[in-house]
């Protein structure tokens, strides 16, 4: 395979949009696009895409698993970014470029250490904050099910998405009859809600 093949393979295996596949081209060899690159750049990429999990040849093509203590928590985080339309890819690759970009460290399994989980942790949280609208504070007076993360990022999602009228409407919209009691809500149940929202959200602006 060549190495443009097989950086292109790469890329698909492990779920790079254009603009994480550009930044990843960029940190290795200072250029944005493979026509800029010599043959020994072109391999440097390629040597990258496997250092983060793409395994080439038959059977080969999957990333390296979320794995750590940590990971449950940050995987929530960062469906949670690309629900609200802050982030162009939900992939667990694009997620370890934040962990890298924030702690310097390339894989969640290295984050053993809490100071560093929660410098990721807060910087997600702040993100989704700031350029989310979610709502982190103790929301005393409010119902209980408006206090968990699921029904603060979905009532997020509500204020920047395409809906008339009221949010429990909305639930109503994408969660049918199941939504008629959010406080009896489960876990999957607020997912399924939030990924039919940022669905409705992405198509929304395009």
């Amino acid at each position: 395979m060549s190495s443009v093949k097989a950086i292109y393979a790469g890329c698909r295996a492990l779920g790079l949009d254009e603009e994480t596949r550009r930044d990843l081209y960029e940190r290795v060899t200072a250029r944005r696009r493979l026509r800029e690159m010599s043959p020994r750049d072109k391999q440097a990429v390629v040597d990258e895409l496997r250092r983060l999990g793409f395994r080439p040849g038959p059977g080969g093509s999957g990333a390296r698993r979320l794995d750590g203590p940590y990971a449950p928590k940050l995987r929530a985080l960062w469906i949670a970014a690309w629900n609200l339309g802050l982030t162009r890819s939900r992939t667990d690759a694009a997620l370890l470029a934040f962990v890298k970009r924030q702690t310097g460290l390339d894989h969640t399994r290295f984050l053993r250490e809490q100071a560093d989980a929660m410098r990721v942790i807060e910087g997600l949280k702040a993100w989704l904050a700031r350029d989310g609208g979610v709502d982190w504070s103790p929301l005393n007076g409010c119902a209980a099910w408006m206090r968990t993360p699921e029904g603060r990022v979905a009532f997020a999602q509500f204020r920047r998405g395409p809906w008339q009228g009221c949010f429990l409407e909305a639930l109503r919209e994408v969660l049918g009859d199941a939504a008629a009691d959010p406080a009896r809500l489960d876990k999957p149940e607020w997912h399924d809600a939030m990924n039919a929202m940022g669905a409705a959200i992405r198509a929304a602006r395009g």
